[in-house]
């Protein structure tokens, strides 16, 4: 699914360090809640990834990239 960016944020060619993300964190995937933040480390190795890229934000937090914000681009 294409976000504000209109980039894949299943592939990890389309995040970069300092990106500003929007994640999913393990205790909120229920729910789908949103956390905002900026890439400090992208986790996951490979290419892609079917429920999003792994990423650590500046903040410590840990979640999957379900959008690229558009001011980031």
């Amino acid at each position: 699914m294409p976000d504000d960016t209109g980039a894949d944020p299943k592939q990890r060619k389309n995040i970069r360090q300092g990106a500003a993300v929007s994640i999913v964190q393990k205790q909120d995937q229920r729910t789908g809640k949103l956390t905002e933040g900026i890439v400090k480390e992208i986790l996951t190795n490979s290419s892609s990834h079917p429920h999003g890229i792994k990423v650590r934000l500046a903040d410590g937090r840990v979640g999957r990239v379900q959008k690229i914000r558009a001011d980031d681009a």
